[in-house]
């Protein structure tokens, strides 16, 4: 069975799916227990702690953005949630980028 996220580094607080994840769903990564809130595809974010507004995302061991609402641990990260610190939005948009 393939593992449902992994950690990239270790010292993000997101892991990736690598596998879309259910609601209702639980599993560890790095000891780490998750519980899957809502579905989230392959490629995308879960948060492996307690995320508050403000905080820094790191992945790949680097911050990628900051959080504009709090999420759990094990829920969706993602441009409903988070903003990229190097990139804004509408500049994605403008590119035909929206996801």
């Amino acid at each position: 069975m393939t593992a449902a996220a992994i950690r990239l580094s270790p010292s993000d607080n997101v892991v990736v799916c690598c596998r879309t994840v259910e609601p209702g769903e639980r599993f560890e990564v790095d000891g780490h227990p998750l519980a899957v809130a809502e579905r989230v595809a392959l490629g995308h974010k879960l948060a492996l702690l307690p995320l508050a507004a403000g905080d820094k995302v790191l992945k790949y061991g680097m911050p990628i953005g900051s959080m504009t609402a709090p999420v759990p641990a094990g829920g969706w990260v993602h441009m409903h949630n988070m903003k990229s610190d190097y990139m804004p939005a509408h500049l994605r948009d403008a590119a035909g980028d929206h996801s």
